[in-house]
């Protein structure tokens, strides 16, 4: 599209019942809308949506506003077009600052599904319980390395046993807890 180009607004094309507008902003699209997309991308913070909205009321504003892609002053159309953008990229941002947070967002499909706090306490207890059945040397391992995230190395300062003692008593406590805990075993791997 060059400066001197009319837009013509509301012009019927012979071609498919188009107008003369339309036709002018497809080439305006062609032309200057991968800039116009690159540089909404990255004020939009690589939010695709929010670029593509933004680019496509970049392009209503340029349809609206004929006398601002021709005039004489300037060569090319896109320096407008990439300030209009870019003004409507902070406008978008101040925006949703301005707003509070939006609460009760759907939760999305693949998020995590987790136990709610009354099941949560059940598990506890019967872990507790559990682990009350173990031996103390067993016990005093498992609490250590898994309870309280101590490494092997540090169980075994503590305890006063060597690294291989801990490993295999961790393995032991937690195959016992195996056995008494059932509907656990996916969670004690």
């Amino acid at each position: 599209m060059t400066a001197g180009t009319p837009l013509i607004h509301g012009t019927t094309s012979p071609i498919h019942g188009t107008t003369t507008a339309e036709h002018e902003l497809a080439a305006l699209q062609r032309e200057h809308g991968r800039p116009l997309f690159a540089l909404l991308l990255r004020l939009c913070d690589g939010d695709r949506q929010r670029a593509e909205d933004l680019a496509q009321e970049t392009l209503v504003r340029a349809w609206q506003h004929p006398e601002a892609l021709h005039a004489d002053d300037f060569d090319s159309v896109r320096p407008w077009l990439l300030t209009v953008a870019r003004r409507l990229a902070i406008d978008a941002r101040r925006a949703r600052q301005a707003r509070p947070p939006e609460v009760g967002d759907p939760v999305p499909d693949d998020a995590r599904v987790t136990a709610d706090h009354a099941e949560r306490a059940a598990a506890m207890l019967d872990v507790r319980e559990a682990v009350k059945t173990l031996t103390p040397e067993h016990r005093d391992v498992l609490v250590l390395v898994y309870f309280l995230g101590a490494s092997v190395a540090e169980t075994a300062r503590t305890l006063g046993i060597p690294p291989g003692t801990v490993k295999s008593r961790a393995h032991y406590a937690l195959r016992a807890l195996r056995r008494v805990l059932p509907g656990y075993t996916a969670d004690l791997r």
